[in-house]
C-alpha cells in the first residue's frame, strides 16, 4: 500500500496543519526570549522548541515514504513530546513564583523518569510493548498505529502533571486578582486537542495520532503575538499583594487587579485606554510631586498608601510602568501624630518660654531692686530661688527641644565645636584640654549644648579644679568626654540619665537628660563608664 497518498484534502489538512504549529511554536521563540524573568523565559523557550519538534515530528511520520521511517519519526515525535512535560512545569512553576523548578531532589527525579520511558519508547521495536503499526486507507492511506497499555498509562502520567501545571496557571490567575479570561482561554486551549485525540483513538475519522502540538502551538502565538504585555503584567502584579495599577508608556491604563479597584473605586467602569490623570488625579499628583502618599476613605478611617512605580519591558521596547501602592497607614499616622505632639510641645516651650518667664523677669528685677536698697538673708534666698527656676526653665525647654527630629545637619569638628562650648561655661580654674580631633555631620546647634551639659556636669560635680579631656575614639567611631572627678557608682550610671535626677543640692537634673536626648535625635549611642583617672567618662558612638 502507498503510504503517501498523491493528493488527498484531509492529508493535506493534517500536514498543513502539524506544519503550522511547528513554524508557530519557532517563530514564537524571538517574542518570549523579551521576558526578563530568566526563569520564565527559559521554561517558555523550551516548551516552544520542544512543542515545534514534536510537530514537525508528526509532519515526518505522515511524509516519509516507507514504514522504517515513519515509525522513527513516530519514535522521536514520542521521545520529543514526552520531553515536553518538562518544560511545562518549569514554566508553569517560575511564572507563579514557586520554585518547584529549582528543586534539585525533584529534577532528579524526574530526569530519571524521563530516560526511564525513554528508554523503554526507543526500545519499542524490540519489544512491541508500547505501540504497533499497520498500514490502512481510512481516512487516508497511512501507517495506523495502535497504543499499547504501557503508551496509555504514560501518557495518563503525562496529562496528570500537565494537569498540576495548569492548576498552578489557574491558582495564580486567581489570587492575582486580574481579569485573566484571555490567559485562561489560552492555557485552556493546550487541552483541546485530547478531544481529538479520544476521536482519533475511538473512530475512524482521524487518525490516531498525538494532537497536543497544535494546543501548545495555539498557546504560544497567544502568548507571543497577542497578549504578551497581560501576560507579563499579571506575572508582575503577582509579586506584589498591593494595588497595582498598570499603565503604558503614555500613561493609559491599561490595567488593574481587583485590589486597586477596591481602593480605588473610580477604576471601576470601563476605564482602560483612559489616560491616568483623569481617572485618578490625586495618584498623578502624588508620583508628580515627589511625596508619593495618597489618602484612601476605609471603613476603619483613612488609609494612606506610598505611591511607587517601575518600568516594565519585553526587550528593548518599554511596555509601560506598575504602579503599586503599599499600605504605610500605621507608620503615616505615627509620623503625623508625632508632629502634632512637636506642635503641642512647641506650644507648651513658647508658654513655657513667654507666660512664666516674664512674671518671672518682673519679679527677678523687683528683688534685685529690694536687694540694692535693703540686704537681707531672705532677700538672698529667694533670689538664689529664682536663679534656680530660671535654670530650669531654660534646661526644661532645651530638653523639649533637643528631643524633636532633626531636619538639617552639617559637618562638624569635634575640636573647635569642644573650645566653643568651652567658652559658654563658667569654668572657673577647670581645663580643658582636646585630644586628637573628628569631622562628623550633626545638628551643631544641639551638639555644642549636649558638650555645654557634660562640661557642666563635670564641673558640678568634679571640684573646681577638675580636668576634662575631649577626643576621638581610637577607632573613629565616636568621641569621648571624661573627666578626673569622683565618678559615679556602676549601681547609678542608668539613673543619671532621667530627667530630674541630681546629687547636687543645687542640680537641676536635667543636664544629662538633655544629652540623651540630643544622642537619641542623631540615633547615636552612648555609654558611661569610668576615666583612667577613676571619674566620668562618657562615649559617644555611631556619628
Amino acid at each position: 500500500m502507498e503510504l503517501v497518498p498523491a493528493v488527498d484534502p484531509v492529508f493535506v489538512a493534517y500536514i498543513a496543519a502539524f506544519a503550522v504549529a511547528a513554524v508557530g511554536c519557532f517563530a514564537s521563540v524571538g517574542r518570549v526570549t523579551r521576558i526578563e524573568d530568566t526563569d520564565t523565559r527559559r521554561g517558555l523557550v523550551a516548551l516552544l522548541v520542544t512543542s515545534g519538534g514534536w510537530a514537525l515530528a508528526h509532519v515526518g511520520f505522515l511524509l516519509a515514504p516507507t514504514e522504517p521511517l515513519k515509525q522513527g519519526f513516530y519514535l522521536v515525535g514520542l521521545v520529543v513530546g514526552f520531553a515536553t512535560v518538562g518544560p511545562w512545569l518549569y514554566f508553569c512553576s517560575a511564572y507563579t513564583n514557586r520554585s518547584l523548578h529549582r528543586d534539585v531532589s525533584l529534577r532528579r527525579v524526574a530526569v530519571g523518569v524521563f530516560l526511564a520511558i525513554v528508554a523503554v519508547k526507543l526500545t519499542n521495536p524490540v519489544h512491541g510493548l508500547y505501540f504497533s503499526a499497520t498500514p490502512t486507507a481510512t481516512p487516508f492511506p497511512h501507517l495506523a498505529v495502535t497504543h499499547e497499555p504501557l503508551h496509555w498509562i504514560v501518557m495518563g502520567l503525562s496529562y496528570a502533571l500537565a494537569i498540576v501545571g495548569a492548576f498552578m496557571l489557574f491558582e495564580y490567575f486567581a489570587q492575582v486578582g486580574y481579569d485573566t479570561t484571555p490567559l485562561l482561554a489560552l492555557v485552556g486551549a493546550t487541552g483541546l486537542p485530547i478531544v481529538f485525540d479520544i476521536v482519533g483513538f475511538a473512530t475512524p475519522y482521524l487518525i490516531d495520532i498525538t494532537y497536543e502540538p497544535l494546543g501548545v502551538a495555539v498557546f504560544a502565538v497567544g502568548v507571543a503575538f497577542v497578549y504578551l504585555d497581560r501576560f507579563r503584567s499579571v506575572q508582575l502584579a503577582g509579586s506584589h499583594d498591593d494595588p497595582i495599577i498598570v499603565v503604558d508608556d503614555a500613561d493609559r491604563i491599561r490595567d488593574y487587579n481587583d485590589r486597586a479597584g477596591d481602593r480605588f473605586p473610580e477604576l471601576r467602569g470601563d476605564v482602560l485606554g483612559d489616560p491616568l490623570w483623569t481617572i485618578v488625579p490625586d495618584v498623578t499628583d502624588a508620583l508628580d510631586s515627589g511625596e508619593g502618599i495618597v489618602e484612601r476613605a476605609s471603613d476603619d478611617g483613612v488609609r494612606y498608601y506610598q505611591v511607587s512605580e517601575s518600568p516594565f519591558a519585553a526587550g528593548q521596547a518599554t511596555l509601560g510602568r506598575l504602579i503599586v501602592f503599599t499600605d504605610i497607614t500605621e507608620r503615616e499616622r505615627y509620623r503625623r501624630e508625632l508632629e502634632r505632639q512637636n506642635e503641642r510641645l512647641d506650644r507648651f516651650a513658647g508658654m513655657v518660654s513667654h507666660d512664666l518667664r516674664n512674671p518671672l523677669n518682673v519679679a527677678m528685677s523687683r528683688l534685685e531692686l529690694a536687694r540694692n536698697s535693703r540686704d537681707d538673708e531672705n532677700l538672698r534666698t529667694a533670689s538664689q530661688a529664682l536663679d534656680r527656676m530660671e535654670t530650669m526653665i531654660r534646661d526644661v525647654l532645651a530638653l523639649a527641644r533637643h528631643g524633636q527630629p532633626i531636619d538639617e545637619t552639617e559637618s562638624v569638628t569635634l575640636s573647635g565645636l569642644a573650645r566653643q562650648s568651652w567658652r559658654m561655661v563658667d569654668a572657673g580654674e577647670a581645663t580643658l584640654q582636646v585630644d586628637g580631633d573628628l569631622t562628623f555631620t550633626a545638628d551643631a546647634t544641639r551638639l555644642q549644648h549636649l558638650l555645654e551639659n557634660l562640661f557642666r556636669n563635670s564641673l558640678e560635680h568634679g571640684g573646681e579644679d577638675v580636668t576634662i579631656r575631649v577626643g576621638a575614639l581610637a577607632d573613629g567611631t565616636g568621641f569621648f568626654v571624661e573627666d578626673d572627678g569622683p565618678g559615679i557608682p556602676a549601681e547609678e550610671r542608668e539613673s543619671v540619665f532621667e530627667s530630674g535626677y541630681s546629687t547636687a543640692d543645687d542640680g537641676t537634673g536635667f543636664g544629662l537628660a538633655i544629652v540623651d536626648e540630643v544622642v537619641d535625635a542623631h540615633d547615636w549611642e552612648r555609654t558611661l563608664t569610668e576615666s583612667e583617672a577613676g571619674g566620668v567618662r562618657i562615649e559617644i558612638t555611631g556619628v
